[in-house]
């Protein structure tokens, strides 16, 4: 198939479902109210209650829920065939990932800005509320410590990525002052840092900085030191300073690649090569559950629930913008999956060299995927593309040291945001658990935030190399899919007690919780007959946890359905 035809007809898809679907969900519903009052209005505070208009706050969700996700799921996904992971990103981020966004993002909305786990104490009871907290956190734990991670083994790979990435920090700290003390317009002063950091990234592509290896640690493991060093700091200064200015700019340069992309497929035209089924790889899990597990947060992620109900719903100004930054957040987030796609199925069929010898057409996806073990890995699914990217967008003429230069700048901006916003976000986990287990200290931001990316080092330098956290990649697919049936549950059981209509969240619950459940069954298996025993005994906690919460959660779901119980109360305001 021509790719070009493939791009155009999931945007089409995702253009009819936000203006039909999503519309209808948030009229009829949510009842989106435009003059409801919401938390970043009643509860500003200046540093993470801060009312933002749409466009900026649009920018820092995407940026936040993105990360380095919808890369490498499909990535590796595409080894089962083309057609199964774009049936499923173009299935799943509509009728599902989206809905579950745009439900986590209106519930913390009308809930003080809450987050999702800390809302199901009033939802369900405040059992629940711990083991969800105790689930969030080990999904988070492993987030942090992946995500720094992930980020040094991409400045290891594309060195020249290392100083654009950098010095964009100076350039969004220079516009949030613009914005935020001076009263600037946005969009005039966030083109002008745009065209700023591009201008880095050509620097960048002549100038690549290689971190050497000193007092016996690799260049991944001081990477990782400084990335979550950097983390503390990203994460506990006042959203407004770095995290929004910066996610605004990551936004403007999602656009510019996503443009990129789609002028290089209109261009080069590549035909798919990748196989269009293929229910058997060397070496491959069963496609059915892991298909659902592996795309991740290309079709839907627990961890946009955490993002939403995090931070975006205490800086959201207007509670119909829900709409566009939840449910429009996530079918941007399934088109930038399909380029993803598209660029290990048919950009790699351009040109992709290895050992000195340089492959094209179906030959370069065969070796490129030739088994699972090739395939699957951190640096491959990276590679893949950022090399099927380059190749298309190199045919509009760009010269292909700047086209890798921004497609590696694009991959480590995406996952640096995702690291500070979840090591925030762990920072909110560990101050409800303090708060519910009656810790005042620990309650505190510096205290939290030490235990976030402590937790955190402690994990990546496990085994003294720093990579630590590559361990429980294995794990993140499930838990990650795991908190979206969970989160799911809890937005079920709010509409159940508003009695509103609750199957579009229900059957999405449903599909989620069964999928994930025997995905970490089938998982706990290998574990355990490699005897790797901390997967086995993390993951079975996690199980537990969870098999324990949907128990409580359908007891709650089935009494307010049989109209046993009242209608819940919001705080009020």
């Amino acid at each position: 198939m021509n790719s070009l035809f493939l791009a155009g007809g999931a945007a089409l898809l995702y253009l009819i479902a936000y203006h039909t679907y999503g519309k209808h969900l948030g009229r009829r519903i949510f009842r989106l109210d435009r003059n409801a009052r919401c938390p970043s209005r009643a509860l500003e505070d200046n540093k993470d209650f801060v009312a933002t208009r749409k466009p900026i706050l649009f920018g820092h969700h995407f940026t936040s829920i993105a990360g380095t996700g919808p890369i490498v799921g499909p990535a590796v996904a595409i080894i089962w065939g083309w057609i199964p992971a774009m049936v499923w990103i173009l299935v799943g981020s509509i009728l599902m990932g989206a809905v579950h966004d745009l439900g986590a993002l209106v519930v913390s909305l009308r809930n003080q800005g809450r987050s999702i786990g800390d809302i199901a104490a009033d939802l369900v009871n405040k059992r629940v509320r711990t083991l969800f907290l105790l689930i969030i956190f080990f999904g988070l734990w492993i987030v942090v410590a992946i995500f720094g991670v992930v980020i040094a083994v991409v400045f290891d790979m594309y060195p020249q990525a290392v100083l654009p990435v950098w010095l964009e920090i100076p350039i969004a700290l220079w516009l949030g002052h613009r914005i935020y003390r001076r009263g600037a317009a946005h969009l005039p002063a966030s083109l002008v840092a745009v065209g700023l950091m591009y201008a880095t990234v050509v620097l960048g592509a002549y100038v690549p900085i290689k971190m050497p290896s000193l007092w016996g640690l690799s260049p991944v493991a001081l990477w990782t030191l400084v990335l979550l060093a950097y983390a503390y700091i990203a994460s506990v200064l006042p959203v407004q300073i770095l995290l929004q200015p910066r996610d605004y700019i990551n936004s403007h340069q999602l656009f510019i690649a996503l443009g990129l992309l789609a002028v290089g497929v209109a261009v080069a035209q590549p035909v798919m090569v990748a196989p269009s089924v293929n229910l058997a790889p060397a070496g491959a899990p069963p496609i059915w559950p892991m298909l659902f597990v592996v795309v991740a947060c290309g079709a839907i992620s627990g961890f946009h629930a955490l993002v939403a109900s995090g931070t975006s719903s205490k800086q959201c100004d207007v509670e119909t913008s829900a709409l566009a930054i939840g449910y429009g957040g996530m079918l941007l987030e399934g088109m930038l999956a399909t380029f993803v796609v598209i660029a290990c199925g048919a950009g790699i069929a351009l040109g992709l060299t290895k050992g000195g010898t340089t492959f094209t057409g179906a030959a370069a996806f065969s070796e490129h995927y030739a088994h699972w073990g090739a395939a699957s890995g951190l640096g491959s699914k990276i590679g893949a593309f950022v090399t099927g990217a380059a190749n298309m967008i190199g045919a509009i003429g760009l010269p292909k040291n700047i086209v890798v230069t921004i497609m590696g700048v694009f991959v480590v901006s995406f996952a640096a945001t995702t690291l500070d916003t979840a090591t925030r976000l762990q920072r909110y986990v560990v101050s409800e658990l303090a708060s519910a287990w009656k810790l005042p200290t620990l309650s505190q931001k510096h205290p939290a935030t030490t235990v976030a990316v402590g937790t955190a080092l402690l994990l990546a330098f496990s085994n003294g190399s720093g990579k630590g956290a590559l361990m429980l990649w294995p794990l993140f697919g499930a838990v990650n899919q795991l908190l979206a049936g969970l989160a799911l549950l809890v937005v079920t059981v709010y509409l159940a007690r508003r009695g509103v209509v609750f199957y579009y969240t229900l059957v999405p619950m449903v599909f989620m919780l069964s999928m994930t459940s025997w995905a970490m069954v089938l998982n706990l298996g290998t574990f355990f007959g490699r005897g790797e025993w901390l997967l086995t005994g993390i993951g079975s906690a996690v199980l537990l946890l969870e098999l324990w919460m949907v128990i409580e959660g359908l007891v709650i779901l089935t009494q307010v359905n049989g109209k046993r119980l009242s209608p819940v109360v919001e705080p009020a305001e």
